[in-house]
């Protein structure tokens, strides 16, 4: 039988960022690390700026006052449902196939 979490129960206990990932303790006893290169922001910010975090919505999120950054715990969460990730395979397709038509229409 399944089991479904609620994700929308989970709350920031702490944050922290390193060179390449953020990590996030949930009051549930979870600790999720995500890339930093899923927010750009963060990627680009110094690491006094990174370490300038507060909770937003009672800890449903966290926010970043000097680079204007706003994650929620739902999207590390669940990041498939509010983030869209380049597919570079299928990115790489649509430009050959688009330079082969380009080529082609050259042609005639």
């Amino acid at each position: 039988m399944p089991v479904s979490v609620e994700t929308a129960e989970a709350l920031v206990v702490d944050a922290s960022c390193s060179d390449d990932s953020l990590t996030v303790v949930l009051d549930d006893g979870r600790i999720v690390s995500v890339p930093l290169v899923w927010f750009p922001r963060l990627l680009e910010a110094t690491t006094t700026q990174r370490k300038q975090w507060e909770p937003i919505g009672g800890g449903v999120g966290l926010h970043w006052e000097a680079i204007d950054e706003d994650i929620s715990v739902a999207s590390l969460l669940q990041p498939e449902r509010f983030m869209r990730f380049v597919d570079t395979a299928s990115s790489n397709r649509t430009r050959q196939t688009a330079k082969a038509r380009k080529r082609s229409r050259s042609r005639r």
